[in-house]
C-alpha cells in the first residue's frame, strides 16, 4: 500500500471541483494516475495555498502536523493545478513544482490524479 497526499489547487477545489471526490474516487477505484498502485490511502489533502502558490510552506505545515501521527510516500499534483495553470493563468508549472517538491521533501511526485 502507498500512502498519499494530494495537492489542489485553492482556486478550483470546491468551487468548481466538488470537494476532491474525483481524485478520491480514483483513488479507491484505481483510476488514472492511481492505477500505478495496487492500493492507495489517501492521507490528506493540502491545498496549494492560492496565487500564485504557497505550495511549499503549505506542505511544510501539513509535514509538521502529520509528523509522528502518519507519514506518506508520494504527492500526487492534482489535475486542478494542471487545469489552472492550463486556463486559467495560474503562473505554476507542475514540472518545476514536481522537482521542487521532490528536492525538498524527498517523496515521489505524480502529475495529475483522475482520468478527465
Amino acid at each position: 500500500m502507498v500512502k498519499a497526499v494530494i495537492l489542489c489547487c485553492d482556486l478550483i477545489r470546491d468551487k468548481q471541483c466538488i470537494g476532491c471526490e474525483r481524485c478520491l474516487t480514483a483513488a479507491r477505484k484505481k483510476l488514472g494516475e492511481f492505477e500505478k498502485f495496487d492500493n492507495v490511502e489517501i492521507v490528506g489533502i493540502v491545498s496549494c495555498g492560492g496565487c500564485p502558490g504557497n505550495y511549499v510552506p503549505r506542505l511544510k505545515l501539513f509535514n509538521k502536523w502529520i509528523d509522528g501521527f502518519d507519514d506518506y510516500d508520494v504527492i500526487f499534483i492534482g489535475n486542478c493545478i494542471k487545469a489552472a495553470t492550463s486556463f486559467s493563468g495560474c503562473p505554476l508549472d507542475p514540472g518545476e513544482m514536481a522537482h521542487i517538491i521532490k528536492e525538498k521533501f524527498g517523496k515521489e511526485v505524480i502529475i495529475g490524479t483522475h482520468p478527465w
